[in-house]
Parts: structure tokens; C-alpha cells; sequence
């Protein structure tokens, strides 16, 4: 079975806050002091892929595009299990959203060509935006599942639990097919020893914007439908206001009066 699974580099949304700085513009949010990581959502759809391989062999791909790609981060999945890595490298992918990185990482999966199925996070931490999986779909004209918690791959057929508000549903479709997966996949198996030195000697395949067809004028932010009109960070402030008292009564009686003032029930 060969599985493509799409991963991106993003800012670590564990680092504090103060490590983040937004640039004099407010388009862009730049990170001090703390290394990228590997979005974790694209991190449970490789574990999905070393799931179903496991389960019916093959060979998984993994993609990412970006610029500046860190070599110790981009090749993590590599570590994890997976076969090889295929990195959407050039300054003319910089600054896309959405449409122009999905239409790029399309053209990327068709020009590698025989995949039988695609994943992908449910979304980036970095936008959460939840739309570039389901581009792909669109892009190549094929299926597209979200919010996937478990696969079962079978005679080119897939069946997925999808979560929903309430549980899961289940949902069979055909292969090929694009498949988003969610955390409730499990915990993504962490890289052994074994896993990081295989990882050291597998060389990505580096792809530019005319070696999958793709017009610079489409490529990054020249190839963007959304426009980012401001981007910032929440001021977080709080207020104490104490009901006093000197007995608990009254106390209690003046918490009321302050609830029912500001209306909270």
C-alpha cells in the first residue's frame, strides 16, 4: 500500500508566549529562542500511516513545503518509521495560504504518482484553519474524510471512524481517497534510536516550484486567494472584585447582589 502523508513545519505551540513576536506589518508571527516543530496533528497522521502499514505493508512518502525547512525536524517522521521525504523547497512557495500550498502539494502527488491513499492533520496549529487536506481532495478529484480516529484499508476500499460531537460515525469510501486525522488516533510512537540514525542517511528529495508544473505567479503568496488583514496577540487581562462581609451570610449575600448585577444569572 503506498500512503502520502503531508506534514509542516510550524512554530512549537507549547513555547510561551513571550517567545512569539508578530513583525512590524501584522501578517507574520516570527518565534525567538525555541526551535520548530513538526505540526502535531500531521504527527497523529503519521502515526495513522505507520498504523496501516503495519497492517498491509507498503511504503510511505511523506511531503512538506515550506522555506527554511530544518533538516532535524522535517526528517522526524523519517525517524518514526516512515519511507522517504519529499520537501517543497523555495522561496517562491513563501507567504501562501491554503489554496496555493494545496494546489502545490497536489501537483507534488501527482508528479510522484501511485499513491492509494493521502493524510493529513485535521489542521495546523500554527492557522487551524482545517483546508488543506480537504483541497488536496480537491485538487486531485478524489474522496476526502475528516476528522478520522481510525482506518481499515481493504481491497481498495476505506472504512473510517470519524469523530463527531457525540462519538463517531462510520464511513466507508473507495480508494484513493484524502483522509484528515485527529488525536484520537493514539499517541504518536516517539522515533527509537535505530529509527534517527536511518533518518540521518535518508537524503529528501527537494522539488521546485517548475519541477511539479507550478508557475512561480501561482506558487506562495502570488498564488493566494485570502488575504490577512491583521494579526495579533490577545491581551489577557483579569479583575477581582471581593464580596465582603463579616459574617459568611453576608458575604454570601453580597456575592448574589454582584452576580445578579452583572447579570451572570
Amino acid at each position: 500500500m503506498n500512503i502520502f502523508v503531508c506534514v509542516k513545519q510550524v512554530i512549537d505551540p507549547e513555547a510561551p508566549p513571550a517567545s512569539f513576536k508578530i513583525d512590524a506589518a501584522g501578517t507574520k508571527a516570527e518565534m525567538h529562542g525555541v526551535p520548530p516543530v513538526i505540526d502535531p496533528y500531521g504527527e497523529y497522521a503519521v502515526e495513522a500511516a505507520l498504523k496501516l502499514k503495519e497492517a498491509k505493508g507498503g511504503k510511505i512518502t511523506v511531503f512538506s513545503l515550506g522555506l527554511g525547512l530544518l533538516r532535524e525536524v522535517v526528517k522526524k517522521p523519517l525517524a518514526m518509521g516512515a519511507d522517504e521525504l519529499i520537501l517543497l523547497e523555495d522561496p517562491a512557495y513563501d507567504g501562501g495560504d491554503s489554496y496555493s500550498v494545496a494546489q502545490a502539494l497536489a501537483l507534488a502527488i501527482k508528479k510522484k504518482g501511485g499513491f492509494d491513499i493521502i493524510l493529513c492533520g485535521r489542521e495546523a496549529s500554527d492557522t487551524n484553519a482545517g483546508q488543506t487536506g480537504p483541497a488536496i481532495a480537491e485538487f486531485l478529484g478524489i474522496p476526502c474524510v475528516t476528522l478520522a480516529r481510525k482506518l481499515e484499508a481493504n481491497e481498495g476500499k476505506l472504512t473510517v471512524e470519524r469523530v463527531n460531537a457525540s462519538g463517531y460515525d462510520v464511513i466507508a469510501t473507495v480508494l484513493p481517497a484524502v483522509v484528515t486525522m485527529s488525536n484520537e488516533v493514539g499517541q504518536p510512537r516517539y522515533p527509537t534510536i535505530k529509527g534517527i540514525m536511518t533518518a540521518k542517511k535518508i537524503e529528501p528529495v527537494i522539488w521546485k516550484p517548475a519541477d511539479i508544473g507550478l508557475d512561480n505567479s501561482r506558487a506562495g503568496a502570488a498564488g493566494r486567494r485570502t488575504k490577512v488583514k491583521k494579526l495579533f496577540q490577545p491581551v489577557h487581562e483579569g479583575k477581582c472584585d471581593i464580596a465582603g462581609g463579616d459574617t459568611p451570610e453576608e458575604m454570601a449575600a453580597n456575592l448574589a447582589a454582584k452576580l445578579r448585577e452583572a447579570k451572570i444569572f
